[in-house]
């Protein structure tokens, strides 16, 4: 995984520029924090953010922030989390988390299907339980994603996390052998089945009842024999 770069400005309470103002100049605000050190207040251009954005993976991507165009003020972080204005999407503001390098940190990364199940070609419907999957690993070890292939899966067969295999150096995060993905029998099939069912039960209904009406016949002409 490469570095990506991203230009910042160090907000100062002096400047004297308010959170709306910025947005207005199309300037995101945004703060940098980290494990023991204090929070700092910057600003980036919506530009340059978007650019990060349409590369994707914005949330696994190591980027050398470089604050104020001085190349000694480098560092190392994550994007934490990103608010938006929930109908426009217009990012509000950036939260970036610094990491070190040497030490591995918690991510999650995507869950990838390949593959079409054997199950599925008979009428059985693949579900995803899980669509991320949390991971420690250095913050240059984070994998795209992990992708597991279906093709063998049947009816009622599953894949589970400790199924799954990812490079040595990443570790996957589960107290639990949960699942992930399974297939399950149709909505369809499964109320064939069921249907099946209620006929045989009928079936088996009408044989007895035909058994207690000869048992019935049988004891009537017994009685009239013997009168």
């Amino acid at each position: 995984m490469e570095l990506l770069k991203l230009n910042v400005k160090k907000r100062l309470p002096e400047d004297g520029v308010s959170v709306k103002e910025l947005r207005r100049n199309n300037i995101i605000p945004a703060v940098m924090y980290g494990p023991g050190n204090d929070a700092v207040s910057l600003s980036v251009e919506k530009g340059e953010i978007d650019k990060l954005i349409k590369n994707g993976g914005i949330f696994k991507a190591v980027i050398n922030v470089i604050i104020d165009s001085d190349e000694e003020k480098i560092k190392v972080v994550m994007i934490k989390e990103i608010q938006t204005q929930p109908l426009s999407r217009d990012i509000l503001h950036i939260d970036f988390y610094e990491v070190n390098l040497e030490n591995k940190i918690r991510v999650k990364i995507p869950v990838e299907v390949t593959g079409k199940s054997v199950g599925v070609e008979i009428g059985g419907m693949l579900q995803i339980i899980r669509r991320e999957l949390e991971i420690m690993c250095l913050p240059m070890n984070i994998p795209e994603s992990v992708i597991l292939d279906v093709t063998d899966l049947d009816i009622g067969d599953s894949i589970h996390v400790n199924d799954i295999s990812l490079p040595e150096e990443v570790e996957v995060i589960a107290d639990v052998n949960f699942t992930l993905i399974t297939v399950l029998i149709s909505k369809e099939e499964e109320e064939e089945v069921e249907g099946e069912e209620v006929e045989e039960g009928e079936e088996g209904a009408e044989d007895d009842a035909e058994s207690e009406e000869g048992a019935s016949e049988e004891q009537k002409k017994k009685k009239d024999a013997s009168d």
